[in-house]
């Protein structure tokens, strides 16, 4: 049959029916479409639906602990007193600083030690000038060393000097405070 005949019976039998039962096959035959159309979405609504649930039956993470509340200046001030050395264990502290700058090949001269007592803080700085000569390395390694020995001192100041530029060694001069309880009750 030719391509024209078959346009033609196609075309009679689209007139014999009725529109309204052809309004309501077109209407099946897009609802169809559109059914296969949104399968591929209604897989992904799927699955995201799934990862929901899953998330839904995941524990939550455990609440932080609050934080300690901050200590009281009560607290700060005994801690302070805790913290400085002991007036009596002066002598003990200055032998220690000597035999760390023997460790660290240092000549230390006669220093000068002198001693303030603050009566409104009371606490006595016990204040140490140390002349010590030796190379720019080992210097420094003794100051921290004896800042990690003696928690309550600190290191003031340091001068170096040097003669010459050729001279291997430099001169130093260290000035530690040792801070001590006084001996009375805060």
């Amino acid at each position: 049959m030719k391509p024209a005949g078959l346009l033609l019976r196609a075309r009679l039998r689209l007139a014999r029916i009725d529109p309204l039962v052809a309004l309501v096959l077109a209407l099946l035959l897009a609802g169809a479409a559109a059914q296969v159309a949104l399968l591929p979405a209604r897989a992904q609504l799927n699955e995201d639906y799934e990862a929901a649930r899953l998330a839904a039956r995941t524990p939550l993470p455990p609440r932080p602990l609050p934080a300690a509340p901050p200590p009281s200046s009560d607290q700060n001030l005994r801690d302070f007193y805790a913290a400085l050395g002991e007036r009596r264990g002066v002598e003990h502290q200055l032998k220690q600083v000597f035999a760390l700058a023997e460790r660290h090949g240092l000549a230390l001269r006669q220093g000068e030690y002198r001693a303030t007592n603050d009566r409104n803080a009371k606490l006595v700085a016990y204040q140490v000038n140390l002349p010590v000569k030796g190379s720019y390395g080992a210097i420094w390694e003794f100051a921290m060393d004896v800042l990690r020995a003696i928690p309550h001192a600190s290191l003031d100041d340091v001068a170096f000097r040097r003669d010459s530029v050729g001279e291997a060694g430099v001169e130093a001069r260290l000035r530690l405070t040792f801070y001590l309880a006084d001996g009375r009750s805060p």
